[in-house]
């Protein structure tokens, strides 16, 4: 059933490529560098419960068949058609493109409920696809962030002409993508106010902002305002349109409710060849999901002769075009940081659904290391090779390679909720944060000067021993490289490395604390690439607050969905032989190793 379409006459010429499209179906061209190509506007695509959703067609001219290319998107398929290029390179290729809006958004129709439809809308959408007259009966799909979810929630419901899939920048688990370590990711307010709720109003022909235009500007206004509000609930701008994310406040983590969207503990259902990419400065969810995901279709596929998997992570922030740039944040990773995305993605693709093989083959894992500024290959996640590196926390704010010698030795700080720490840039990237040092809620544990560059990879585990007289409070752990020059830069993004108290035992859901008893708290979610030079150091940040990322804890017990009040708390840190706090980093090389005991040794 192809529904309504408009057969569209456009003539672009963009970067080199020839789009001709006639409503005659004639295609022809004096240009011999050109390609001609078909575009099929608003095709209707039915979905088992009735609901068509609005796609364009996007292929080379004549019958076909091509392999078909899926792209599902809420944010509007025309703008994402105007913003990236990817389906045009993919024509070029040889493909059938499609891009559709998902349920409830822009053309398509029925109600937007945010990932909770993507897996049967999905499925159906590539099986269709894949018995349309100009399809070869294989199916791709890529896309970034919200459409890189959709690809996974399709691909276990195993659709059987998913061939290959390309997800970036996306989650593992609905448990470090809403909540992060038991904590709420505030994100979401933004991210329906400015991307979300001007669609759904115009829709409904609800009063407010109906553009993005318009949502821009309502949101520099009154955003900051919006972002601080506390309780959570207590939200009258999303009310009537964003029901949705009511319903997710009244789901802590541990909910049942969330297993829909669970992609952990689901791999041996994929069937496709899945590529893996993020980068280390991404939101939190974004490396965490690319590295358990491939580590989880790995070990499900170890009895097959290849995983048919990849994984790669650079210096990026979340989006395309991050990822074709060399300068992150405030740091130039040189031009080597700098990668095509379409090529990227087209040349999985190629490989999968057309069978051109790459001579010699890219490697299972490639990874950038920051500070080296180099690409480097592994044949695993983690990479075979890196060592445990412990480096503990001391009086006197020392961060050494040797265990604790002190008996009953602790620091402390005094934490109030109503005046958190605050991100002094407030976006994503590698920031100086050498300020954040001077606030007397903020604990530093430093190493000194490096003798010899320490250069680390893989997972970080955070070891930390709290007592606190509240009855629960967030645990926030900053890695940070020093330089000479004493600017402090952060390695990865807010969110993987927090964790709340109550929450220290995921599994057994939330269980308050006991004020003045001292509790073992693990933040396991922390990875990078990165290379510390020589004469550098290795600072760790310890506070209960970091805004404006994730919701605030307010110390008393209550939940801040539910209301607003809060109490300053005193909270301590334990770093004695009994009580050893500490951070553990994946050590590339002994010459690292050694290079950090000798600092120490030194002082």
């Amino acid at each position: 059933m192809l529904g309504l379409v408009r057969r569209d006459v456009v003539r672009v010429i963009a970067a080199g490529l020839w789009i001709a499209v006639s409503s005659a179906g004639c295609f022809s061209t004096a240009e011999t560098s050109a390609t001609a190509m078909a575009i099929e506007r608003d095709v209707g695509v039915p979905m088992r419960d009735g609901v068509i959703l609005r796609a364009d067609l996007y292929r080379p001219p004549g019958p076909g068949p091509f392999p078909v290319l899926v792209y599902r998107t809420p944010y509007d398929r025309r703008a994402a058609a105007e913003r990236y290029r990817t389906h045009l390179e993919a024509v070029e290729r040889g493909y059938a493109v499609l891009l559709q809006d998902v349920r409830g958004r822009y053309g398509s129709e029925g109600v937007f409920d945010p990932y909770r439809n993507e897996g049967r809308d999905g499925y159906d959408t590539i099986e269709w696809a894949a018995v349309q007259p100009w399809s070869s009966g294989v199916v791709g799909t890529y896309g970034l962030s919200y459409p890189g979810a959709v690809q996974w929630l399709a691909a276990v419901e195993r659709p059987p002409h998913l061939v290959a899939m390309a997800p970036a920048m996306t989650f593992s688990s609905p448990r470090q993508f809403f909540y992060f370590g038991g904590v709420f990711d505030r994100s979401w307010v933004p991210w329906i106010v400015l991307n979300i709720a001007p669609d759904l109003r115009r829709r409904a022909a609800l009063a407010g902002p109906r553009t993005a235009a318009e949502a821009e500007r309502f949101w520099n206004q009154h955003g900051a305002a919006i972002q601080s509000r506390l309780p959570l609930a207590e939200m009258p701008e999303l009310a009537g349109v964003a029901p949705f994310y009511f319903e997710w406040l009244r789901h802590p983590p541990e909910d049942p409710w969330w297993e829909p969207l669970e992609i952990r503990g689901r791999y041996e259902r994929v069937e496709a060849a899945v590529l893996n990419l993020s980068g280390w400065h991404d939101e939190a969810y974004g490396p965490e999901g690319a590295t358990t995901n491939f580590v989880g279709l790995v070990t499900a596929r170890r009895d097959e002769p290849a995983s048919r998997t990849r994984l790669v992570v650079g210096p990026w922030v979340h989006g395309v075009a991050s990822i074709a740039e060399r300068r992150v944040g405030e740091l130039d990773f040189g031009a080597a940081a700098a990668l095509d995305y379409d090529d990227l993605v087209l040349d999985w693709m190629d490989r999968w659904l057309r069978g051109r093989v790459e001579e010699p083959a890219p490697a299972p894992v490639e990874l950038f290391v920051m500070g080296a500024n180099e690409w480097r290959d592994y044949d695993s996640w983690p990479p075979e090779g890196a060592e445990p590196m412990p480096l503990h926390l001391a009086p006197g704010g020392a961060l050494s390679g040797e265990p604790p010698a002190s008996a009953e030795a602790s620091s402390v700080f005094l934490s109030d909720p109503a005046d958190p720490v605050v991100d002094p840039f407030g976006g994503f990237g590698p920031h100086d944060l050498s300020s954040l040092g001077g606030r007397h809620d903020v604990l530093v544990f430093e190493t000194a000067p490096l003798s010899e560059p320490v250069e680390i990879v893989g997972p970080i585990e955070a070891e930390i021993f709290l007592s606190c007289d509240c009855r629960d409070t967030d645990l926030w752990v900053t890695l940070l490289d020093v330089g000479a020059d004493g600017r402090a830069f952060n390695l990865m993004s807010p969110g993987s490395n927090v964790l709340r108290a109550s929450y220290r035992e995921p599994s057994r859901g939330r269980r308050l604390l006991e004020p003045g008893r001292v509790y073992r708290l693990r933040l396991p979610n922390m990875a990078t690439a990165h290379r510390f030079a020589a004469g550098h150091t290795i600072r760790l940040l310890v506070s209960t607050t970091f805004a404006p990322y994730l919701s605030v804890n307010l110390h008393t017990g209550e939940l801040e969905t539910a209301t607003a009040r809060s109490r300053p708390a005193e909270v301590r840190i334990h770093h004695d032989p009994g009580r050893p706090s500490r951070l553990v980093v994946p050590r590339i090389s002994r010459a690292g190793a050694s290079g950090v005991a000798a600092a120490r040794d030194e002082s």
